[in-house]
């Protein structure tokens, strides 16, 4: 059955009216909250303001590497050590390693550029932030409603954003009610926010429908997995931040490595890949596990019987893509009703390797504005303070300075290197030109034909993994009779151009085994999404050649479960 016709039988919608409605429950969205909460305390007003997470809890969907720059958080809250913000961990020592195959060097710390340099900083689980965050926002008075996916934009009579619809419960596979269909309520707001993260699948409508990237670059994204593994006491070393660049990728492929030194003998690692890759033939997935086998690095992780050292034992799992394209890649971040803040707008700093500080601060400057325009009884309109107050504010400042990071490696890693050690340690960030991105990374894939395949190792189960033993280990669920949140435009496509034309990247993409190409006994070969390995990183929608695959929101409280990363 269609929406219309489960709303023709079922319907109408219950709802619920706010003054300010947050779509995801991250940093940017419960910075929001707080924020707003606070300016109503303040001035001794009341703000009703609601959150909407699709997580079964606030952190559920969360995954950063993370070093937290405390900037932002101490504006939200100067007093957040006091008030026990999971903010322990500070920056002890930075590393930043070219690896070749069997070795590498170390950049001497005097000429690491400011961009690679932590000092200040905290490494800090984002999970773990965000549920403290979301415990704040409960506290004053912020309604948060977990398991809820957002699944549909409401628009007025004016064609303003009024509010979303959440999604239907209990729908069979082929779309019918089954005997526990609830349906999904209208939830309406004067100002609606979307801090869904990157691509966040209300928010790539929003950008579309309003047509805010017009006067953008095309987005680009990146895909970070990671892993939290647990280490002999003798090779951990707290504080220790470990960036790597180079090896396994090739000169002309964007990406890099980090571990980072938690309390506890917990170490963070992971591995980015720039979605702009072009060879179809490469995994990121199997790069990151190849990564792992550097002697540099699984120094760290393996075991050593005669010196009495353990080996690491890896306890999660996740990956997530990442909203790189910063200042020039930013769109229009308001419009008729609402705002995006965070990285469903994109203000990721890629040079830093960091954008929670960002999230926060956005979600700060949206609520300031929307705050001032229910000050004086607004509502549905633009808020126009928004972007106002972000070029005035030290965001943008440190954004300008980045805004040419990811053009330079373009050029391959060798010169994208040193361009970017003179931008930013010789020149501090102010480089007299700007370099522009014209191509959107869905396309930037190479024929398969073109390109020579990557013939990865296979997972030895202490280093090295597959992704379903991974999956297994990011507490991800969906319900088996659901619909497949995972959708085609066309069921024809995937074999009649990605697989002909790219032997079928999206099964080495997808770090979670959801997308497979099984050859049958007849020579004959079918596609298949196994969508309940999901772990919503959006790498498909973004990745794919076609633009086919479309995610959008399975039942609320579905997906990973990443606890602690």
């Amino acid at each position: 059955m269609t929406d219309t016709e489960i709303l023709a039988q079922f319907g109408p919608r219950e709802s619920m009216d706010y003054d300010i409605l947050i779509v995801g429950a991250g940093p940017s969205g419960l910075a929001s909250a707080i924020h707003l909460k606070q300016l109503a305390q303040q001035s001794g007003t009341d703000i009703s303001v609601a959150v909407l997470e699709k997580g079964s809890e606030p952190g559920a969907h969360i995954l950063s590497g993370a070093i937290m720059d405390p900037i932002a958080m101490s504006e939200l809250f100067p007093n957040w050590q006091e008030l026990g913000a999971p903010l322990h961990q500070k920056v002890t020592d930075d590393a930043f390693l070219f690896l070749t195959p069997q070795g590498g060097f170390r950049t001497p710390n005097w000429l690491l550029p400011k961009n690679f340099q932590n000092h200040g900083n905290y490494i800090v689980s984002l999970g773990e932030v965000t549920r403290w965050l979301s415990e704040q926002a409960e506290g004053l008075g912020v309604e948060i409603f977990p398991g809820f996916s957002a699944s549909q934009l409401l628009f007025n009579e004016k064609g303003a954003i009024r509010g979303v619809a959440t999604g239907n419960m209990g729908v069979f596979k082929d779309g019918t009610p089954g005997p526990q269909f609830q349906l999904g309520m209208e939830i309406n707001a004067k100002y609606t926010f979307f801090a869904e993260g990157s691509r966040g699948h209300l928010g790539k409508q929003v950008i579309s429908h309003f047509n805010l990237d017009r006067d953008s670059d095309p987005q680009s994204y990146g895909i970070g997995i990671k892993e939290l593994w647990e280490i002999d006491p003798s090779r951990h070393q707290p504080g220790l931040a470990l960036h790597s660049a180079g090896w396994p990728l090739d000169n002309d492929t964007y990406g890099g490595s980090f571990l980072y030194h938690l309390p506890d003998n917990k170490v963070a690692v992971g591995f980015i890949v720039g979605l702009d890759y072009q060879n179809p033939w490469l995994s990121p997935f199997e790069e990151f596990q190849r990564f792992k086998t550097h002697p540099n690095i699984k120094w760290y992780f393996e075991g050593h019987v005669g010196k009495g050292i353990k080996a690491g034992k890896r306890l999660a799992y996740g990956a997530r893509a990442i909203t790189a394209g910063g200042l020039l890649s930013l769109p229009k971040t308001i419009f008729p009703g609402g705002a995006l803040i965070g990285c469903d707008a994109g203000y990721l700093n890629a040079s830093r390797i960091k954008g929670s500080h960002a999230a926060i601060k956005s979600g700060m400057l949206a609520a300031q504005a929307a705050f001032e325009a229910l000050s004086n009884a607004r509502s549905h309109d633009e808020l126009s303070l928004y972007p106002e107050l972000f070029k005035k504010s030290w965001l943008h400042q440190e954004l300008w300075k980045a805004r040419n990071f990811k053009q330079w490696f373009k050029k391959g890693f060798v010169i994208g290197s040193i361009m970017t050690g003179i931008e930013q340690w010789l020149l501090g960030g102010h480089m007299p030109w700007t370099i522009h991105k014209t191509v959107p990374d869905h396309l930037s894939l190479k024929d398969a034909k073109d390109c020579a395949p990557i013939d990865y190792p296979k997972p030895d189960g202490k280093l090295s993994f597959d992704r379903l033993s991974s999956v297994f280990i990011s507490n991800t669920n969906h319900e088996e009779n659901q619909p497949s949140h995972l959708t085609l435009k066309d069921p024809s496509v995937p074999l009649k151009i990605n697989f002909a034309r790219f032997a079928g990247p999206e099964a080495r993409y997808c770090p979670a085994g959801v997308y497979e190409y099984i050859e049958q006994g007849d020579g004959q070969t079918t596609f298949q999404i196994n969508a309940q390995n999901c772990v919503h990183c959006k790498t498909c929608d973004i990745k794919d050649p076609t633009q086919n695959i479309v995610w959008v929101t399975p039942e609320g409280g579905g997906g990973p479960v990443y606890g602690s990363m």
